[in-house]
C-alpha cells in the first residue's frame, strides 16, 4: 500500500483555481500601471514595454493571426528566443484560442521538424533571420504549415525561399492586420476571451527526453495559471506592482519552469528584464534584481568563480577570503548559532560576503532553484552570505511545481512541502506520486503512454523520494537505478550530485549496471583544474588531457570521490573513476536541452573508458582513444 497523503503546510494559503492565462494579464492591467513591465535587451541596455502596451500588442497579434487564416484550436509552433517577442506571441495565441508549441532552439533541425509535425502545427513563428533560415530548411517537409511569422528583421523584410502555399508575414504586419481587421477591436477581443475556458488546452510542451522521441505534454490554462498564481502567492514578502520586485529572466521560456514564473511575474505586475545566460554576469549589477529563477549549475558556477578568485588572491586578501569561505561553510540554515559564530559571520559579511551579494546585483531576496537538486552545502554557504535559495520540484507534466521551500520553511536538502491543492504520496517502491489541478491532461496522441504514468488520478513522476516531516526529499530517478552483478541496487544521483557540486567537476556519471562495483566518469571543469594546477605548482599551460594525468591532480579528484563516498552504502561507493577531458553539451547529443544526461548515449560514447575501468588490473594511467585517466 502507498504511504500517507501529504498536502501543503497548515499555514499555506488557498489554491487559486478557475483562471485562464489571459485573465492573469487583464487582472494585472486593472491592478497595476507598470511602464517597465517587460524589458527587451537592446545594445547595452533594455527597451521597456508597459503592461498596457504588452496587452495591446498581444490583442493585435491574436486578431492578426486569426485574420491570416488560423482558427481556434490550431497549433502554432515557436522558434523563439526567451524574450518579449515570445511573451507577445504566446499571449496572442492564448487570447485567440490557439495552442502554442514552443520548440527548443538548441535541437537539431530534424528534431524540430519532428515536434512541429507531430503537433500538427498550422503556423510557425520564428525569432529572427537565423531561425528563418532554419524554417526554410524544414518547411518543405511540413505541409500543414500555411503561415510563417518573423518577429525581428535586420532591416527590410527578407524574401525567403518558401513553399508556394506558405504566407509570410512579419510580426508587425500581423499586428497591423489585427488592428485593422475590425472596427471594434475591444468587442472582438471580448468575444475571443469569452470563448477561452480554464480547462482548454493552452500549450503543448515537448519533453526533451533522455531516451526515445519527445512526448507532447498537454497543459490547460488552469494547469499553468493555478500553478503560477498559487506558487507566487506562497512567497511571503513578495512585493507586487511597478515599485515591487524586479526580476531578471535568463532561463528558456520553452521550458515550463521559466514560462510559468513569467506568468506569475505578469500577474503581480512587476518589472522583468530578459537576458541571455551568456550575458548574465554583466546584466546582474545593471538590473539589480530582487528575484530570479535559476538552475543549480548556474549557482555552482557562481560558487566556483568565488573559489577560483580566492585561489588566485595573494597575501592578506587570500587569508581573509579563505577564512570567510570557511565561516560560510560552517553555517547551517535554521540552526541556532552561537554568539562567537554570529560575530564571525558579521565580520565575514562586512569584509567578503557583501561583495558576493554585490556580484548578484546587491538586492536579491529570492533565488528560486529548479530543474535539478541543489546541494545542501551550497544552499547553506550562500545563505550564510545572505543569499537565500528556495528549492522547487516538479516536471513538465505537473505544470511544473509540486513542492518548494518557502522563505519561512527552508530546509536544505529538501524541496519543501507541497503547493496548496497538491497531494503527494510515496508508492511502495519509493516512487513519488502526485494528484491535483497541476497534473497534465495527458500526452498528445499517446494514450498508451499517458495510461502508463496515470493511475486513479495519480501521476507517477518517475522520481524516488521520501518525506522528512512534511518536507519532500528527492533521492533518485527511478529509471536511473541500476543493479550490480552482486544483486545490489544502486542510486547514482547522491554521489553524482555531490561530485557535480564541486567546482572542479562539470559532470559526474556513476556507472555499474551488471558490473561488480560502481565506477564514475568524471568530466572536469578545465579552467578550475588549471587554477588548481597553478596552486600546486604544476605547469597549467600543458594540454588538458596531459594535465589530468598529473599525479597531484589525480589525487585531488581522489579526495573528492572519497568525500562523496562518505556515508554511502559500501556497494554504492565509487571504487574507480576516469577523468575525461571532454565537455558534455547539447550539441554533442549527450545532454538534453534541459541539460539532463542521456545515459545510454554516454555509455555508448565512452564504452572504451568504461571497459578500462573494469579491467582486472588496470594501470593507474591507461590511455584510451580519448586519453582518459583511469584510477584504481
Amino acid at each position: 500500500m502507498p504511504g500517507p497523503i501529504y498536502t501543503a503546510h497548515e499555514s499555506a494559503g488557498p489554491p487559486m483555481l478557475g483562471k485562464t492565462l489571459p485573465q492573469l494579464l487583464y487582472e494585472a492591467c486593472e491592478a497595476y500601471q507598470n511602464p517597465r513591465a517587460l524589458n527587451q535587451p537592446e545594445g547595452d541596455g533594455w527597451a521597456p514595454m508597459s503592461l498596457d502596451d504588452f496587452r495591446e500588442r498581444a490583442e493585435y497579434t491574436a486578431l492578426g493571426l486569426l485574420d491570416a487564416g488560423l482558427n481556434r484550436g490550431d497549433k502554432v509552433a515557436f522558434l523563439l528566443h526567451s524574450d518579449v517577442n515570445f511573451c507577445v506571441s504566446d499571449m496572442g495565441c492564448l487570447i485567440a484560442g490557439l495552442i502554442d508549441v514552443p520548440v527548443y532552439l538548441s535541437t537539431a533541425p530534424n528534431q524540430m521538424q519532428y515536434v512541429i509535425d507531430h503537433a500538427e502545427a498550422s503556423a510557425l513563428v520564428v525569432a529572427d533571420e537565423e531561425q528563418l533560415s532554419v524554417a526554410e530548411e524544414i518547411l518543405p517537409q511540413l505541409p500543414r504549415i500555411h503561415t510563417l511569422v518573423l518577429c525581428e528583421t535586420d532591416g527590410e523584410k527578407p524574401s525567403p525561399s518558401l513553399p508556394d502555399d506558405v504566407s509570410f508575414f512579419t510580426l508587425e504586419e500581423i499586428q497591423e492586420k489585427g488592428k485593422t481587421s475590425t472596427s471594434d477591436v475591444e468587442g472582438a477581443i471580448d468575444d475571443l476571451l469569452d470563448k477561452v475556458h480554464p480547462q482548454d488546452l493552452a500549450t503543448l510542451i515537448y519533453t526533451s527526453g533522455t531516451t526515445g522521441k519527445p512526448k507532447g505534454v498537454m497543459l490547460s490554462h488552469e494547469n499553468i495559471s493555478y500553478n503560477a498564481t498559487t506558487s507566487i502567492s506562497e512567497l511571503s514578502g513578495f512585493e507586487a506592482g511597478p515599485d515591487g520586485e524586479v526580476a531578471i529572466s535568463f532561463l528558456p521560456l520553452t521550458h515550463v519552469f521559466a514560462r510559468a514564473l513569467q506568468y506569475a511575474y505578469m500577474y503581480k505586475g512587476i518589472s522583468v528584464y530578459f537576458c541571455h545566460p551568456d550575458n548574465l554576469v554583466d546584466a546582474l549589477p545593471k538590473v539589480q534584481p530582487t528575484a530570479f529563477a535559476s538552475v543549480p549549475r548556474v549557482l555552482e558556477k557562481v560558487y566556483a568563480g568565488i573559489q577560483k578568485k580566492i585561489m588566485e588572491m595573494e597575501g592578506l586578501q587570500k587569508t581573509i577570503g579563505t577564512w570567510a569561505l570557511g565561516v560560510a561553510r560552517q553555517y547551517r540554515m535554521g540552526e541556532h548559532a552561537s554568539l562567537p559564530f554570529t560575530l564571525k559571520r558579521k565580520l565575514a559579511d562586512a569584509l567578503v560576503f557583501s561583495k558576493w551579494r554585490k556580484a548578484l546585483g546587491g538586492r536579491v531576496k529570492y533565488i528560486v532553484v529548479g530543474g535539478a537538486a541543489l546541494q545542501p552545502d551550497l544552499a547553506n554557504t550562500l545563505a550564510a552570505a545572505g543569499i537565500e535559495t528556495l528549492q522547487g520540484y516538479g516536471l513538465t507534466e505537473t505544470s511544473p511545481v509540486i513542492a518548494f521551500t518557502r522563505p519561512e520553511r527552508n530546509k536544505p536538502g529538501t524541496v519543501g512541502d507541497p503547493l496548496p491543492g497538491v497531494e503527494v504520496r510515496i508508492a511502495d517502491d519509493g516512487e513519488i506520486l502526485t494528484r491535483g489541478p497541476h497534473v497534465m491532461q495527458g500526452y498528445y496522441k499517446a494514450a498508451e503512454k499517458t495510461e502508463k504514468v496515470m493511475s486513479e488520478g495519480w501521476f507517477h513522476t518517475g522520481d524516488i523520494g521520501e518525506f522528512d516531516g512534511n518536507f519532500l526529499k528527492i533521492t533518485d530517478r527511478k529509471k536511473d537505478l541500476f543493479k550490480l552483478s552482486t544483486g545490489k541496487y544502486v542510486m547514482p544521483q547522491p554521489i553524482e550530485n555531490e561530485l557535480g557540486s564541486q567546482p572542479l567537476v562539470d559532470k559526474a556519471i556513476v556507472i555499474g549496471n551488471g558490473r561488480k562495483f560502481c565506477a564514475a566518469l568524471i568530466f572536469p571543469t578545465e579552467d578550475q583544474v588549471r587554477a588548481q594546477a597553478r596552486q600546486l605548482g604544476i605547469d597549467d599551460s600543458q594540454p588538458f588531457e596531459e594535465l589530468l594525468k598529473e599525479r597531484a591532480i589525480v589525487d585531488v579528484f581522489q579526495e573528492l570521490v572519497d568525500d562523496a563516498n562518505e556515508g554511502m552504502d559500501h556497494w554504492s561507493t565509487v571504487k574507480r573513476f576516469a577523468l575525461i577531458p571532454d565537455e558534455l553539451t547539447v550539441d554533442s547529443g549527450l545532454l538534453t536541452p534541459t541539460l539532463k544526461v542521456k545515459r545510454p548515449k554516454i555509455r555508448d560514447a565512452y564504452a572504451d573508458e568504461i571497459d578500462a575501468l573494469y579491467e582486472e588490473s588496470p594501470s593507474p594511467e591507461r590511455e584510451t582513444k580519448r586519453k582518459a585517466v583511469i584510477v584504481a
